[in-house]
């Protein structure tokens, strides 16, 4: 009798839980990842205090801070700086008198013209048959004139004649009182149609005038010696004295005399002193920011803008150019003599003497705890100054203290300075 079998042994009891770890490394884990997030909470924290100093630098934009003169220089310091615009003082937009469509347009931007020269002409023929009707209309009122004055002249005879023979010999028998009475009364009466009819000869005259001034109308004529700037209409287009639509255009042209160019510019209130008539000026245009034109006040309109807080001047051109053209942008800047601004002032104008005169954009000065200061560029961080800054003028103020020249002066690209922070001046 063969011994029984034994099962095979249960080896998956040999199994090794590989998903528990054991509670050493359990610890080991935790405390290694408690020191990694420590690690990295110190690094955050490390390079946002360091951030500004070690930081990327940013590209700030600068000016560099020049003297434009100095209280007691030489004559022909700028005591004031505006900006505005180069806008003709004679400036016409030319339109017809009377409504009409554009059939001859003869001058075109740029061309030149002198008083009188015709510059378009307007479709006249209904102008030209009003012509012609008071023609005729004249013509019968002329020989209606004539009609009535021989009528006159004839009844006028007989009536005189009557009257001598009545007041001969015996001219009661001949000459009725009633006969003398009717021929004085047709006389009368022939006298006051002549009249008539020269008076309607008056108004043929007036109608055949105005006929003719309304035919002269279609006529555009330059009204004064000028530059033609623009074209407002074309041929075939409708012209009218004011706009009245759509398809209406208002003027023909518009031209203006380059020889009378000017500055309007707007002025502080706070500077308006020192600007006076013909006070000499210099003009410097944004397009020729290299070239200075000779200029002087020609007038200081009397009346202020409250909202703006400005007093507009104009200044003449004294230097004609032909790169000088409307509607440009100009800087002015308003001479002082030097003979203004000696003596007077004892101390005060000797301790004055010395101080230099800046002119910065209004974008560098910033006012910080109670004072005006700009900020420095140095060594590529920001450095704060405090100055003595004027009030805003044509986007700039006046700086006559604290600065002595050359120091590079933020103007943007930082909404936020902070002193030391580090920033890079950007190329040109």
């Amino acid at each position: 009798m063969t011994a029984p079998v034994p099962p095979p042994p249960d080896l998956s009891r040999l199994r090794i839980d590989r998903d528990a770890p054991s509670p050493a490394l359990k610890l080991a884990v935790s405390r290694n990842l408690l020191f990694a997030g420590g690690a990295v909470v110190l690094l955050v924290a490390v390079l946002l205090i360091l951030r500004p100093l070690l930081g990327k630098a940013d590209t700030v934009q600068v000016v560099v801070a020049t003297p434009t003169g100095a209280t007691g220089s030489s004559g022909g310091a700028a005591s004031v700086t505006a900006n505005g615009y180069v806008v003709a003082r004679t400036h016409a937009s030319v339109s017809s008198k009377v409504p009409g469509r554009l059939a001859y347009l003869g001058v075109s931007e740029g061309s030149f013209v002198h008083k009188g020269d015709v510059i378009a002409r307007l479709e006249s023929a209904d102008f030209s048959a009003q012509v012609a009707e008071a023609e005729a209309n004249m013509a019968t009122a002329q020989a209606q004139r004539v009609e009535a004055e021989a009528d006159r002249d004839q009844l006028q005879r007989e009536a005189k004649r009557l009257q001598d023979i009545k007041a001969g010999q015996g001219g009661t028998e001949l000459v009725s009182p009633q006969d003398l009475d009717a021929a004085v009364s047709k006389a009368a009466q022939a006298e006051a149609r002549a009249r008539a009819a020269v008076a309607r000869v008056t108004a043929a005259e007036a109608g055949l005038r105005f006929a003719h001034a309304n035919l002269d109308n279609t006529i555009v004529r330059a009204p004064f010696t000028g530059t033609v700037l623009r074209k407002d209409a074309e041929v075939g287009e409708v012209v009218a004295p004011s706009v009245g639509g759509g398809l209406t255009r208002g003027a023909v042209v518009t031209m203006a005399d380059l020889g009378s160019l000017e500055v309007e510019v707007d002025v502080n209130e706070a500077y308006i002193g020192r600007v006076h008539g013909d006070q000499p000026a210099r003009v410097t245009l944004d397009a020729y920011p290299d070239t200075a034109f000779r200029a002087k006040v020609r007038q200081v309109v009397p009346t202020a803008d409250r909202q703006r807080a400005t007093v507009q001047v104009k200044v003449s051109i004294l230097d004609h150019d032909p790169r000088i053209l409307p509607e440009m942008a100009a800087r002015v800047d308003f001479l002082e003599p030097a003979s203004a601004r000696a003596g007077g002032e004892g101390g005060t104008a000797a301790r004055r003497s010395a101080a230099l005169v800046f002119r910065l954009p209004a974008a560098a000065i910033r006012e910080q705890d109670g004072r005006t200061i700009v900020w420095l560029v140095r060594q590529g961080r920001l450095e704060p100054r405090p100055v003595d800054a004027g009030p805003v003028s044509g986007d700039f103020r006046e700086v006559r203290g604290g600065l002595t020249g050359g120091e590079q002066i933020l103007v943007g690209g930082v909404a936020t300075p902070k002193a030391g922070m580090r920033v890079r001046v950007a190329t040109p």
